[in-house]
């Protein structure tokens, strides 16, 4: 087992960026097996709505509620997941504007996709619900989980897209914050980042709030600021953790341990140490070049494909209703055959949302600028200078 010791800090690119706490390199080394991760969280949901939609009677259904019930962690492995990316991808000095431009073409294409199909499913099908026009421009602007009642209007699972935006809008201080922190600091906002979502899971289990919070964006910070924090621990090569077998073993001790808890928010603090230790885990192996599970070639190709997934599958599922019926608890073998089929349906339309849509609109919106300096009229006796153009950012978008 990997024991913990102190994180190497990444290669510098400059002079200026050699020193993390002002600054981080251009271009930081890539961390495939946090992609690849995001496969699994996108499993892990998929998985839970198998479950809800009812494939599976007796036995069957049993096992898979005990399998596939604790799913719905899988969106905060993806909360702590962004703040951990985002940070490690940001830019120095990078301007708020640019940032955002950034996180609109990375998502928002295929937000509009599945809003569409959603809407188009809603009028054509057969048991779709259909949503009033505030519920449907709520849902493309990404504030409909500012409110629970509409919280899963169109493509239910954009709520956490929702909360995406708003960490996207707090981001720009967030990173600020964080470059200002040393590693007491860092590591002090760790704990307070974990020791919030205890207090705010407890609130739930004991009804303090007026509603279920599990889908609002500002109780879903804490854990996004956690991920950032811990990434700037790494950065500075001063991460503590565990390695990666004894982080993922935690991880799943605290994903089998969500059924004993009240389902909703508590389930998140089930699992938020074990989430918070293998991202950095997974990155400290890749840094290292370690033995990962989720580097190989088709695990990566999966994680490319997983926001698109994500954002699909639901809507295969509830289409499937229309001939499927509502709950059908199949037995053991049609109930396999029935989620194989959907689980194929949802990840071809996923790479044709990634292939047609994803990668098309974000090279159009982030499209290369060039332009063409106007030269003064040199005089008489000077010799024309040749025109000059711009330098191009040639920087990747961070996930």
């Amino acid at each position: 087992m990997t024991t913990a010791t102190r994180v190497p800090r990444p290669p510098s690119t400059n002079a200026t960026a050699a020193d993390p706490t002002t600054s981080q390199p251009a271009a930081m080394p890539s961390l495939p097996s946090l992609t690849g991760l995001r496969w699994v969280a996108a499993l892990l949901v998929f998985g839970l709505h198998v479950r809800n939609f009812g494939y599976f009677g007796g036995d069957g259904g049993r096992i898979v509620t005990w399998g596939l019930g604790a799913g719905a962690v899988g969106v905060s492995f993806f909360f702590v997941l962004s703040g951990f990316v985002l940070t490690w991808s940001a830019r120095p000095n990078d301007r708020a504007l640019a940032f955002w431009r950034r996180r609109i073409a990375r998502i928002y294409p295929v937000h509009l996709a599945t809003a569409a199909i959603a809407l188009l499913m809603a009028y054509t099908l057969a048991r779709q619900p259909k949503p009033t026009l505030p519920q449907a421009l709520a849902n493309v602007l990404l504030v409909h989980s500012w409110w629970r009642p509409w919280w899963q209007t169109l493509d239910p699972v954009s709520w956490s897209l929702a909360c995406e935006a708003f960490f996207y809008a707090t981001f720009p201080l967030l990173a600020l914050l964080l470059r200002r922190l040393g590693p007491r600091g860092l590591t002090a906002l760790v704990g307070i980042s974990a020791l919030s979502v205890l207090v705010l899971a407890w609130a739930e289990a004991h009804h303090w709030a007026d509603q279920p919070i599990s889908s609002f964006p500002a109780a879903r910070l804490p854990e996004f600021v956690l991920g950032a924090a811990s990434a700037r621990l790494v950065l500075l090569g001063r991460w503590r953790g565990p390695g990666l077998e004894a982080s993922l073993a935690l991880a799943i001790i605290g994903y089998f341990f969500v059924p004993q808890v009240t389902a909703g928010y508590p389930a998140t603090a089930c699992t938020l140490t074990g989430f918070a230790l293998l991202i950095p885990a997974a990155a400290v192996a890749d840094l290292r070049g370690l033995p990962s599970l989720w580097r190989g070639r088709r695990m990566v190709r999966l994680g490319e494909l997983s926001f698109a997934f994500y954002m699909a599958h639901l809507l295969v599922l509830r289409a499937a209703t229309s001939v499927l019926g509502k709950y059908p608890h199949f037995g053991v073998a049609a109930g396999l055959a029935v989620t194989a089929a959907l689980f194929t349906v949802s990840l071809v339309l996923s790479w044709v949302l990634y292939e047609a849509v994803e990668r098309p609109a974000r090279r159009l919106l982030l499209r290369k600028r060039r332009s063409v300096k106007p030269q003064p009229t040199p005089p008489a006796a000077a010799k024309p200078a040749p025109l000059s153009r711009c330098t191009e950012d040639t920087q990747q978008t961070g996930d």
